[in-house]
């Protein structure tokens, strides 16, 4: 008779508290399987649900996904088209379980460029999130990690330029706060799939100190049993800020 796989995860004492994740490789898995790109972002938004219900079962308690880049909006329309529809769909779905689900769903990004009815079902989502109390769940849709850097300058600009604030306090701790993420912990394990090794404009600052992780598996492929083996990685790297301890 056959046991049950012996999991890989290491003490929850190790686990990251904030996971982001770059999903990527959809349309090169639909591509593989001779299927239009759309079925590949279809596949993938199911394994975000996966992902996410997991990270929440197992205590992690922030996941951060890049869903949707200010530059995506460079893509062919009939696939940006797409991707809009499904995110629709997704929220359609979010409004109808989030309470059930326990989860805190919220975004990060520019609204600007987003259809009023998507903005409409976002700030729904936000509104029963309140209520929730389980992992938080931070979707990035029209989010670039300089953008985001270059409004956190201008809001401290208009502050310093009407008085309200002194530039000589401007801090690290200053400019978080005007960030998308403010009030947030930031990653401490980024993943990025589709065996790509860079950041891809990508929580830029909040990432500074982040333990990268990155696999060749497609994100629609990406398992729980891959998520596992990527926290055990972490939980054996030293991260000493700087330090030498």
């Amino acid at each position: 008779m056959f046991g049950r796989k012996k999991s890989v995860l290491p003490d929850p004492s190790l686990f990251p508290k904030h996971i982001a994740v770059i999903m990527d490789g959809n349309g090169r898995w639909a591509t593989r399987r001779a299927l239009p790109r759309s079925a590949g972002h279809s596949a993938g938004s199911e394994n975000f649900r996966k992902i996410s219900r997991y990270c929440r079962d197992i205590g992690i308690e922030r996941l951060t996904v890049y869903a949707f880049s200010t530059e995506n909006f460079k893509r062919p329309a009939d696939e940006v088209e797409a991707l809009m529809a499904l995110m629709s769909r997704y929220l359609d779905e979010a409004i109808a379980d989030l309470a059930h689900e326990n989860v805190r769903l919220g975004f990060i990004g520019q609204r600007e460029g987003l259809s009023a009815e998507l903005l409409e079902k976002m700030d729904r989502v936000g509104d029963i999130s309140k209520g929730c109390d389980g992992i938080s769940v931070n979707i990035a849709l029209n989010y670039g990690g300089r953008d985001e850097l270059v409004s956190a300058a201008r809001s401290l600009a208009k502050k310093a330029a009407s008085g309200e604030l002194d530039p000589e306090d401007i801090t690290e701790d200053t400019l978080s706060s005007e960030l998308f993420t403010a009030g947030q912990h930031d990653p401490d394990l980024v993943i990025r799939t589709g065996a790509e090794k860079r950041l891809s404009n990508f929580l830029l600052w909040q990432s500074a100190y982040a333990e990268l992780y990155f696999t060749d598996t497609l994100w629609p492929d990406f398992s729980t049993g891959e998520l596992d083996r990527a926290i055990a990685w972490f939980s054996t790297r030293k991260r000493r800020f700087g330090d030498v301890k």
